[in-house]
């Protein structure tokens, strides 16, 4: 679950409860490639444990995850030919097939591009086919493509200070998994994706995105407290209740509109302003980039103002 020197997942069973903890700390728990697929043997793991009745997702450092590893996404595109192709010479994960795509100077294959992503999608989407129910736990930051765990996740506490929200609606980005309408509404949705703005978890528990919001020195009790009653359900039970809510998601077209989520992803990484981003996370570095997309909005870093 992780390279050779330490796992970028944590996993652990204990009380029919499987833990799974995102482990890169140093990054943010940042998304790569080596991740999801950890998280995805960790989900297949715990779903064929009969001693597992629910999951519990979480990230160990100072937040759950800040989306993307941007090593591997806005600053590194450039760098990325370098590195060991994954997949194969060629294939859509081989990194200097992926730099290809995102110069400027040459033709974006947008079929490409979503083989690329749609496997991210589908990683995600394992926490939502699982079929134990999967509580995650929120702390810190949880914003753009962390969000995608998040969201995918059945039960979601998120502590009241923290910050969620997928700020790369503002440029470089497109909710691939586009579960904000189905978790919180169409009209609540299109307010946060026409700003980019962020919840905090007070508010995140107000919209309904979240079933709890506890202060953060409650979160951890609070979210045992929860996994602990639904692990005294019957496996099966659980099971057949998840199935149920779940084919209504599908029934309003979930999938369909994963499809344009991820192809739109694609889109906004090629624009003009996408390109921009993109060069100017090369010049200036990532966190740089962000700042000063985010600025004018008031809410760089953890805050989540509004106006």
């Amino acid at each position: 679950m992780g390279s050779d020197s330490a796992p970028v997942v944590r996993y652990e069973v204990s009380d029919r409860i499987a833990r799974i903890t995102l482990d890169r700390p140093g990054r943010g728990n940042g998304i790569t490639r080596e991740l999801i697929a950890a998280l995805v043997d960790c989900v297949e793991r715990a779903d064929l444990d009969p001693r597992v009745h629910v999951l519990l997702l979480s990230g160990n450092g100072p937040g759950f995850c800040g989306g993307y590893d941007l090593v591997e996404s806005a600053e590194g595109i450039g760098a990325a030919a370098t590195q060991e192709p994954e997949g194969g010479a060629g294939s859509p994960l081989d990194p200097a097939v992926i730099a290809a795509n995102h110069d400027p100077r040459e033709t974006w294959d947008p079929a490409v591009d979503y083989a690329m992503m749609s496997r991210n999608v589908r990683g995600f989407m394992s926490l939502f086919h699982c079929g134990k129910p999967v509580v995650c736990m929120v702390h810190g930051f949880c914003v753009a493509g962390g969000t995608d765990m998040a969201l995918c996740s059945d039960l979601l506490l998120v502590a009241a200070e923290a910050k969620i929200g997928y700020p790369p609606a503002r440029v470089w980005g497109s909710p691939t998994t586009a579960l904000w309408a189905h978790r919180i509404g169409a009209q609540r949705a299109k307010r946060l994706l026409f700003t980019g703005d962020s919840l905090s978890g007070s508010e995140a528990l107000e919209w309904g995105l979240a079933i709890e919001a506890p202060p953060a020195a409650e979160l951890v009790a609070r979210t045992e407290i929860l996994c602990e009653r639904v692990a005294r359900m019957p496996v099966n039970q659980l099971m057949l209740m998840k199935l149920l809510v779940n084919q209504t998601l599908y029934a309003q077209g979930l999938h369909a509109t994963q499809v344009l989520g991820t192809v739109f992803d694609g889109i906004t990484r090629h624009t003009t302003e996408g390109y921009a981003f993109q060069q100017r996370a090369a010049e200036a570095g990532f966190r740089e980039a962000v700042r000063e997309r985010d600025e004018p909005f008031g809410d760089f870093g953890r805050s989540s103002f509004k106006g």
